[in-house]
């Protein structure tokens, strides 16, 4: 089981899109949108400026660097939350996600051959994955960098990484759940709802 990806929302998605390139050295995958009824996506080397021209709006930007893919899309919050938490499972652990969220009486949405979600009832999403082609090509770059950590903050920090352990079944210590190599922590001092981006560590 990994932790590679993370959504954000928010809404000073150019500012935090700059930060992920600019001071963290991650690359703009595309961003997309739609110009009128029309969607579309634009790979780097489009300023805002000519998609600005374009009337280019916004749904959301992705980035990546290594063995790591952020997502960040518009929102009400200016500090980035968490939408969702991504992981990468072998078929087994994915079965047996699938069945505890049924059990738990879980909302499960589910698109076939591209991504299933599954609704944690603590504010937040974990999207699941078996075993993809991308995937494993993304995973196989985690020589150069790896997510190793989420620092996230809540309101209610005991019960956002209950719901996460219970799901994956893992064990939490301290709001802490370890997942692999990497851990999710919860910090108290944030706001309702979805948790708040307090920090990454990368490896």
């Amino acid at each position: 089981m990994r932790l590679f990806h993370y959504h954000l929302v928010t809404s000073k998605v150019r500012d935090v899109e700059a930060r992920y390139i600019a001071k963290l050295g991650f690359e703009l995958v595309a961003r997309y949108g739609r110009i009128g009824d029309e969607q579309s996506s634009y790979e780097a080397g489009v300023p805002w400026e000519e998609l600005d021209r374009l009337g280019f709006r916004l749904r959301l930007s992705e980035l990546q660097r290594g063995a790591v893919n952020v997502v960040v899309q518009p929102g009400q919050w200016e500090l980035p939350r968490v939408d969702h938490l991504g992981f990468a499972l072998d078929d087994d652990e994915f079965i047996e996600v699938i069945e505890r969220a049924n059990r738990l009486e879980l909302r499960v949405q589910e698109y076939p051959g591209r991504r299933t979600f599954v609704a944690t009832g603590a504010g937040y999403r974990v999207e699941i994955h078996p075993p993809r082609d991308w995937i494993d090509e993304l995973l196989g770059a985690s020589e150069e960098m790896r997510l190793a950590g989420l620092r996230l903050r809540s309101e209610d920090p005991g019960a956002q990484a209950g719901a996460l352990a219970q799901l994956l079944d893992l064990i939490v210590h301290d709001n802490n759940v370890q997942v692999g190599d990497a851990f999710v922590r919860f910090d108290e001092g944030g706001p309702p709802g979805r948790p708040q981006l307090d920090g990454e560590l990368f490896a």
